[in-house]
Formats: structure tokens, C-alpha cells, sequence
């Protein structure tokens, strides 16, 4: 399988509020920029946006090292509390709905596709790549500001 390396990030203003998530797709050497929006979203749905977008622009099974500043996507996929979630009829150990069920569904459902490994970085810490996918996501929900 081929080997990509994908970056991710999601920003809100105010949350909710507009949003937008950027993504880098690495393969060999070669990077790709993605980038959208939403008018009215939070930061957790733009991260998991981000996440699910990049996957699904691999035309192809790959071996992909993901990596993100989202503690919510990585800790949920990593500590497997999202299959947890979806066992117990997605409801969190403390019996409260989990949020943002269509897109857990969603990223499921390519973590089938490809093999991820996740790796969190800090985010506003100097990461080139986090800057960068962070800058492309900031661009993105201010188009929906007034």
C-alpha cells in the first residue's frame, strides 16, 4: 500500500460558529492542500471534518500517518471511547449521548479502508504542517463571516 502522511486542523469562530478544517496529504514528497467550511459547526465537527476529509480524498487503501492537534479524534480513536460509544448504542460511559455521531459513523467507516496510525502534535506550537492546515481552515470559515 502506498504510505501518506496527512496533517490535519479545525477552527471555529466562537463554538459554535463558522468554521473550517484544512488538510496536507504527503505522498512522496508531494503535498496537497484541502480546505472547507461551514457557516454554523463547532471546533470538534471541523477536526473530525478534516480528518474524514482527507481519507476520503485517497483514491486507493493506503498506509497513512495522520497527524492532528485534536486531542477529542485522537484520544476517541487511540483510547477506542468511539467504539465504545457505538457498542452502548453511542451513548458515553456517563449514559449521555455522544455528539457528532454522522461523522464518527463516517470516519469508522474509513479507518476500515485504510490503516491509520494517529500522532497528536500541540497545536500554535511552531508545527509547520499544524500551521499551515491551521491557516487553511481559519481562511475557510471567514468566508462565512459577516
Amino acid at each position: 500500500m502506498k504510505q501518506v502522511d496527512i496533517f490535519t486542523d479545525g477552527a471555529c469562530s466562537g463554538n459554535p460558529g463558522a468554521g473550517g478544517w484544512g488538510v496536507i496529504l504527503r505522498y512522496k514528497g508531494v503535498d496537497k492542500e484541502l480546505s472547507g467550511g461551514e457557516p454554523e459547526t463547532t471546533n470538534n465537527r471541523m477536526e473530525l471534518t478534516a480528518v474524514i476529509r482527507a481519507l476520503q480524498a485517497l483514491k486507493e487503501p493506503c498506509t497513512v500517518r495522520l497527524t492532528s492537534d485534536s486531542k477529542y479524534v485522537i484520544d476517541a480513536i487511540e483510547k477506542g471511547w468511539v467504539y465504545g460509544w457505538k457498542k452502548n448504542g453511542w451513548r458515553k460511559a456517563d449514559k449521555q449521548p455522544a455528539k457528532n455521531v454522522d461523522l464518527w459513523e463516517e470516519l469508522l467507516a474509513l479507518l476500515q479502508k485504510h490503516t491509520v496510525s494517529f500522532h497528536w502534535v500541540h497545536g500554535h506550537q511552531g508545527h509547520p504542517e499544524n500551521e499551515r492546515c491551521d491557516e487553511l481552515a481559519v481562511a475557510a470559515y471567514q468566508k462565512y463571516l459577516v
